[in-house]
């Protein structure tokens, strides 16, 4: 599934500069003092929202694994399916309510706080943690992606998940970062409409792979392995002498 997220990030880069293209392109630091210096901090930047989003991937991996110990392993794929089409269908403006509502509103405070002294630093390391405090503000694509995230089979994958949708995204913002207004706006929304398109087939594949369908790699039987077991090692019966 490591795919499904590049290939989601990829599509969802376009949301991105419409969403954090202001950061991007606000980004302390001048060109004309090193062209290497200057590209490395943008890259810099990038690879700070990937490391976030890998941190996140490996908590919401942690959770599905929980899920997955219970027996859920199906539901939980048919639910993160669900979850992303609810996802879509909540509008972006809501976004921010659904922090306030969680009791994010201080942590948001901080990170925005935070966020605005490091824009006065041009160093690498400060560049860097743009990009890992701005992977934290509230973002409905992010969500999306985590909602995916959920059902990766194990936290490492989980974060792998979430680390190629971070990679996804990179090669349109770090441009951005780079050239200024890469993509003209017209294009920008004409993209952004994708994006819930391109999340709900995904959806459609977390939950046709959930139901168990039985076909190859798209949907296999995910029956119990003790129910395998059994009927594949007849009883053991004890013979008294």
């Amino acid at each position: 599934m490591l795919w499904a997220g590049f290939l989601f990030g990829l599509l969802g880069s376009f949301h991105c500069v419409g969403m954090c293209g202001a950061i991007a392109l606000a980004l302390p630091g001048r060109a004309e003092a090193s062209s290497l210096r200057y590209a490395g901090g943008r890259l810099l930047y990038n690879l700070g929202r990937v490391t976030t989003y890998a941190a996140l991937g490996a908590g919401a991996g942690l959770a599905g694994h929980g899920l997955r110990l219970a027996g859920a392993q199906q539901s939980l794929s048919i639910t993160s399916g669900i979850l992303i089409l609810l996802l879509v269908a909540v509008p972006e403006r809501y976004t921010g309510r659904v922090a306030s509502f969680l009791g994010l509103n201080r942590p948001l405070a901080w990170v925005k706080t935070t966020l605005g002294r490091l824009f006065q630093q041009a160093s690498g390391p400060a560049l860097y943690g743009t990009g890992v405090l701005n992977g934290l503000l509230p973002c409905g694509l992010v969500y999306l992606a985590l909602a995916g995230a959920l059902s990766a089979p194990g936290v490492a994958a989980a974060a792998a998940y979430m680390v190629c949708f971070g990679l996804g995204t990179l090669p349109l913002m770090f441009g951005l970062s780079l050239s200024g207004q890469l993509v003209p706006l017209v294009w920008r929304g004409r993209m952004r409409r994708v994006v819930p398109y391109a999340a709900s087939g995904l959806a459609v594949l977390f939950i046709v792979r959930g139901l168990g369908l039985g076909i190859p790699y798209l949907s296999p039987h995910l029956g119990s392995p003790t129910l395998k077991t059994s009927a594949a090692q007849p009883a053991t019966v004890h013979v008294c002498h």
